[in-house]
């Protein structure tokens, strides 16, 4: 699901699709791998295009973004320090208040059970947290 459209007529979606295009190389292979899994999580996840180029999907709040380096495609969960790991999938930002990230690098599989599962617990928790506010 697309969020709103950017200045320049473009919907958020279409942006991380040409930003997986542009990249060309393992990197936009690994990103359209991590959106998929993100979108089958949940289909009505918002997808929106943040802060000059960086993919973010929400869902009752922000739940993860999908920044790319030169040598990581890093998936930064908002409130990823609130959520049980029990895989340890978190790998970066590990001595964070509030955010947890995955660094996926080139060759390395997805656990796509385990990173379907933490994205649908990050969903879980943005949820009681809006509950919670109303």
């Amino acid at each position: 699901m697309a969020g709103t459209e950017t200045g320049d007529g473009k919907s958020p979606s279409e942006l991380i699709d040409a930003r997986i295009a542009d990249l060309g190389d393992w990197r936009g292979e690994m990103l359209a791998r991590i959106r998929a899994l993100i979108l089958q999580a949940d289909p009505d996840m918002v997808e929106d295009w943040k802060w000059r180029g960086i993919p973010v999907w929400y869902k009752d709040g922000m739940v993860c973004t999908g920044e790319t380096y030169k040598s990581v495609v890093k998936v930064t969960f908002a409130k990823g320090a609130a959520l049980d790991d029990p895989t340890g999938l978190f790998n970066s930002s590990l001595d964070g208040n509030v955010r947890r990230a995955i660094d996926f690098r080139e060759g390395e599989a997805i656990d796509a059970a385990a990173f379907t599962a933490l994205i649908r617990a990050a969903i879980a928790l943005n949820a009681a947290g809006k509950r919670k506010s109303k």
